[in-house]
């Protein structure tokens, strides 16, 4: 299986973003899921999203291109009473993560920085608690 591209990377080579310009990106599509998530199963209007996110809506537009083409299941519906829903159960069922899975979210979380919402807060205090606590050491 090839290795997916990276999206992080140096600013010379062509499709890399470099990660200063990554995570407002990561904030901003984390604050999309978020507006979409809170106003299921309603469509929210792309000028709605981009008030929210401090953005235009033709920077919403490009950012729901990127969540769908990663897999995140955004409906897009045009015209009157259109705009953009996330197709998402109101439960997720337990998943199991392999080490370097936690590894990876935990890093994510940290570099974009937990406490940017409260839902960033508690999936990386879930996540931690994979990690085993310290060995307690014998005094000498």
């Amino acid at each position: 299986m090839p290795a997916s591209p990276r999206l992080v990377g140096s600013g010379r080579q062509p499709g890399m973003t470099q990660l200063h310009q990554a995570v407002p990106l990561v904030e901003r599509q984390h604050a999309l899921i978020e507006e979409m998530r809170a106003r299921a199963p309603r469509f929210v209007p792309g000028r709605v999203l981009a008030e929210r996110t401090g953005t235009t809506v033709r920077t919403v537009e490009r950012d729901v291109i990127r969540l769908r083409a990663a897999g995140i299941p955004v409906e897009v519906k045009r015209g009157t009473g259109g705009g953009y829903r996330l197709a998402m159960l109101s439960r997720v069922p337990p998943l199991i993560f392999s080490p370097g899975e936690v590894a990876a979210l935990v890093a994510s979380l940290v570099a974009l920085g937990p406490y940017t919402s409260a839902t960033a807060c508690s999936a990386l205090e879930k996540l931690v608690t994979a990690f085993p606590a310290p060995a307690t050491r014998a005094p000498h």
